[in-house]
């Protein structure tokens, strides 16, 4: 990427800087390699822009014409650090328009929609203007692209708790979860809307277990929505198995056959909490969470064997019933 020429930058008008009258008063500064093994491909473009880079970097120039410098070098490393800070500095300096800024970041992202410089970049500026409202935009636009992009993800989130725009998250997540239920990164972004807005009252938690079990139900091997169904019984007071949607739901999967590992992990979970909370339900004896450790490292996730043996063991430990096994 750093070696080769822009394709959008009319390559085949270029002049070089050391051909332009109004910088002859600049010494390019070459690239010192010391003498590499292996010499970087660098095409004559590329070596001519950050050869005048370095050399107002030295000089410390600010000026427009530095700016449209740094404008040709990040289009051909938009991964540059030192260019992009460099061009903030001229930003700064001359009190440039931001918005203008913006957009022409704009342009990159949705080009280079995973460079984390890029993206930083357009923090600073929406820090600098305190104004976000161009951002759900951008980063959904980021997203449609690629729906577990981390970099728009985390853009996102910093931009909707840092401004507080919490609305029309929840419909936004539900949205990409019905077109991708495995779709972890916004399963990861309800949960975060949720938890930054509104909290888990009764309510909340009894409208998102019904969201989840839905969700579930469209793929039991899920295990983005059957994490997100834990977070929800962490948030709750009552417990596992005292939520009857959640354990008929759970139980007429198993009766159905299903045996999913992060299903009959739940199971054990309930069967666990008999002990932890002193519940004492005889669906949910630990023997039966024993039986399913054993099924799932016998038969079902043998590839982790050794967890579900050393759990079987704790829940026979908890129970005082006999000896513990070799693991």
């Amino acid at each position: 990427m750093s070696g080769s020429s822009s394709e959008d930058d009319g390559a085949g008008e270029y002049v070089f800087y050391r051909d332009r009258s109004d910088w002859k008063d600049i010494k390019p500064i070459p690239q010192d390699e010391d003498d590499p093994v292996v010499a970087i491909d660098y095409s004559p473009q590329f070596i001519d822009v950050f050869d005048y880079f370095r050399a107002i970097v030295n000089k410390g120039e600010k000026s427009k014409r530095a700016l449209k410098l740094t404008q040709d070098a990040v289009k051909l490393n938009p991964a540059n650090y030192s260019v992009w800070q460099y061009r903030r500095e001229i930003l700064k300096e001359l009190n440039e328009d931001l918005q203008a800024e913006l957009h022409f970041v704009r342009a990159i992202i949705l080009k280079q929609p995973k460079n984390y410089q890029v993206w930083q970049h357009r923090r600073i500026l929406v820090e600098w203007t305190d104004d976000p409202s161009q951002e759900k935009d951008i980063t959904e636009s980021a997203i449609n692209q690629d729906a577990k992009n981390y970099h728009a993800w985390q853009h996102r989130q910093w931009v909707v708790k840092r401004f507080s725009l919490y609305e029309g998250e929840l419909e936004f997540t539900e949205k990409l979860i019905d077109v991708d239920v495995r779709n972890n990164s916004a399963w990861n972004h309800r949960y975060f809307t949720i938890n930054n807005s509104t909290g888990f009252s009764d309510d909340v938690i009894g409208t998102e277990i019904g969201f989840t079990l839905k969700n579930i139900n469209k793929a039991k091997e899920n295990e983005s929505s059957w994490n997100y169904l834990r977070g929800l019984i962490f948030q709750s007071n009552n417990g596992l198995s005292r939520n009857k949607e959640i354990t008929s739901f759970c139980e007429n999967l198993y009766q159905g056959g299903n045996r999913s590992i992060f299903l009959l992990s739940l199971i054990i979970d309930m069967c666990k909490e008999q002990l932890d909370k002193d519940i004492k339900d005889p669906s949910y004896e630990l023997s039966r969470g024993i039986e399913l450790c054993e099924e799932l490292a016998n038969k079902l996730d043998c590839i982790r064997a050794n967890y579900w043996n050393y759990l079987a063991d704790s829940l026979r430990r908890l129970s005082g019933g006999g000896d513990v096994k070799d693991v």
